[in-house]
């Protein structure tokens, strides 16, 4: 009987083992990643200033983001005022994760330092940076939301993308 399991015990892995193997053979390659809706100029040299920004009664975000939160920016290198491209790059990924692109109330950049009174969600632990969608620096966040382009002029937004990289 002993021998018997152990037969079948074989037997089954032998014809497990070409079954499994097989589909691995027979993948494509993975696809490049797709392009990213959100421009990587814009955020560069307008989304990312935003963050090393001082507020008065706030601190920076750079301060606590670089260290123990899940939008985690990368720290700036000693004696420097801003990040390198490497280290842009990877704030770029970042920071894209808690953004759906066009998405203005769903976009966790967007509405979590934003005030409730204002169209906030209710947490952001680093405390409230803007009182209002009209704030210059959440338009900011929501023309790169949207779409907008480095090269492009800002527009007003109002709670939808309308107009903005249409």
């Amino acid at each position: 009987m002993p021998v018997a399991l152990l037969f079948l015990l074989v037997a089954a892995l032998l014809t497990q083992y070409p079954a499994a193997a097989a589909p691995q053979a027979q993948a494509p390659a993975a696809a490049p990643p797709a392009a990213s809706a959100l421009d990587y100029e814009f955020f560069k040299t307008k989304v990312q200033p935003i963050f090393l920004a001082k507020r008065d009664g706030h601190t920076r975000c750079v301060s606590c983001h670089s260290k123990g939160t899940p939008m985690r920016l990368q720290a700036l290198s000693p004696g420097a005022t801003t990040w390198n491209e490497e280290q842009s790059r990877r704030n770029f990924l970042a920071v894209q994760a808690r953004v759906i692109p066009r998405d203005l109330t769903s976009s966790k950049l967007l509405q979590h330092p934003l005030l409730s009174e204002g169209g906030g969600d209710f947490y952001h632990s680093g405390g409230k940076h803007w009182n209002s969608f009209l704030d210059p620096e959440w338009q900011t966040l929501a023309n790169w939301v949207c779409g907008r382009k480095a090269s492009e002029k800002l527009v007003e937004l109002t709670g939808a993308c309308s107009g903005a990289a249409d």
